[in-house]
């Protein structure tokens, strides 16, 4: 099978396993990524997670014992200049340089407390992306792992959620539609890396859910690659989608889609 097939199944499991969609995601990125280098990355999430302590029991204790091992024990942490490598979406290769952006490092942390036995999640801030431990809505606490797994208080929380009172645990498919997204927002203003952008979007299409406006990007990003045809063809089948609630905006993506055509004149 290849890298979007085995994908598309994954995220169809009754429980997506998200380090394994997050390896796929590397596989497709880097086909070097894939096979021996996606099973060293599970290899070493299960050692990382045996040197995790026995008998943790509060979720303050875990919050601990993850920072000593992975924060301050293996240099795990985030800086600015972070956000300008594609590598550090790529969980394989995050694991490698122990570098990345917030929501990869908290897949880092997630993965391996979830191996170790923790109650962990994910928790999807508009400004960030942090580790919840414990119960949601009971005893909790939230860490940064962009800051080495700093213990995050409620004001650093809410600042960063702009005023939002509750941290749901975050779906593993909407992890990974979010790390596709800041893939795409990555090559988007990049016109070299266009074919990352295309390959970004189509397995976010691949999810069971997603925003029915991607069609369009796929549309106009298939256009800007010279595939005028193909992205006429998008733009017309985004326009019958569409046509029934927004017939206006539906007409204007014809005409683009008529414009598209015209190149090959």
């Amino acid at each position: 099978m290849t890298v979007p097939e085995r994908f598309a199944a994954a995220a169809r499991d009754e429980r997506p396993d998200l380090a394994h969609l997050c390896l796929l995601i590397g596989a497709r990125a880097e086909p070097a990524l894939d096979g021996d280098a996606a099973d060293a990355a599970q290899i070493e999430l299960d050692r990382l997670a045996g040197l995790l302590p026995h008998g943790l029991c509060t979720p303050l204790d875990w919050a601990v014992a993850l920072h000593r091992v992975l924060g301050a024990g293996h240099g795990f942490h985030g800086t600015p200049g972070d956000y300008q490598r594609l590598s550090s979406s790529l969980l394989q290769e995050v694991l490698r340089r122990r570098r990345g952006l917030p929501i990869l490092l908290s897949v880092v942390w997630i993965e391996v407390a979830r191996r170790a036995g923790a109650p962990v999640y994910g928790v999807a801030l508009p400004g960030h992306f942090a580790v919840g431990i414990g119960e949601p809505d009971g005893e909790h606490v939230l860490v940064d792992p962009f800051d080495g797994g700093r213990l995050m208080s409620a004001a650093d929380a809410q600042l960063l959620a702009e005023g939002a009172e509750s941290f749901t645990p975050a779906d593993p498919l909407d992890v990974v539609q979010r790390i596709l997204n800041n893939i795409r927002v990555w090559a988007a203003p990049r016109p070299e890396h266009r074919a990352v952008q295309l390959w970004a979007l189509d397995l976010t299409l691949l999810l069971p859910r997603h925003p029915a406006k991607l069609r369009y990007e796929r549309a106009q990003l298939l256009v800007a690659m010279g595939d005028f045809l193909g992205g006429a063809a998008e733009m017309d089948s985004y326009a019958e989608v569409i046509g029934t609630f927004d017939p206006e905006s539906a007409s204007a993506i014809r005409l683009r889609a008529r414009s598209a055509r015209a190149h090959l004149n």
